[in-house]
């Protein structure tokens, strides 16, 4: 259930995992003035669990206007009930930051614990990621996975600049949950799955 890739070096933050963590840190890559160790940056990072999480477009303009585009991502979070609104970032390396960019809308698929061939598919450098994946259309024309936890259809309401990548600002406009209780977590840079559920009035210590 371990998610790595290789890389000569390692330039990004392990918050998007479409730019997958290099599996080794052997460069001497500083982070910081304070000359943080990237890979032990990239592993402390990595102690708090996220949920995975697909953001699908369509491709706004170019050879490809108009076809899906998708990748994986973990750095999905909320930012306001009103406005209804939600961020996650991507590598300013990214190949796809362009078309996201110009996107007017996004899909947030939340994705089941069932869905780590999805997480991996979308992750995956090249190829036909949308390849034999059930899909229906949202609102706004961006693809929705079959099987999610949720679905947050948005507008790309805003964009800012964070050190190497780009934090986009989403305006929900439409949201489904989905039949899928049990999400896809991260943890450690392996898959992990929600087994113990505590009761609402357990004790706090």
């Amino acid at each position: 259930m371990t998610l790595t890739t290789t890389s000569t070096s390692c330039p990004e933050t392990p918050s998007a995992l479409a730019d997958l963590p290099c599996e080794t840190c052997d460069t001497g890559h500083a982070l910081t003035e304070q000359s943080f160790d990237c890979r032990a940056f990239r592993d402390t990072l990595g102690s708090f669990a996220t949920g995975v999480t697909v953001i699908t477009a369509l491709a706004p303009n170019g050879e490809k206007s108009g076809e899906p585009i998708g990748l994986t991502i973990s750095s999905f979070n909320s930012v306001s009930l009103d406005p209804p609104l939600i961020l996650w970032s991507l590598s300013a390396d990214s190949p796809s930051l362009a078309a996201f960019r110009a996107a007017t809308h996004y899909a947030v698929n939340v994705l089941s614990v069932d869905q780590q061939e999805i997480s991996n598919r979308f992750a995956a450098r090249g190829g036909d990621r949308f390849a034999g994946v059930a899909l229906r259309q949202g609102k706004h024309g961006a693809p929705l996975i079959d099987g999610c936890c949720a679905w947050f259809e948005c507008a790309n309401e805003a964009q800012h600049a964070g050190g190497d990548h780009l934090i986009f600002v989403g305006r929900v406009e439409h949201f489904v949950p989905g039949e899928a209780t049990s999400p896809l977590i991260f943890h450690a840079g392996r898959y992990r799955e929600l087994l113990v559920e505590f009761d609402d009035d357990a004790d706090e210590h």
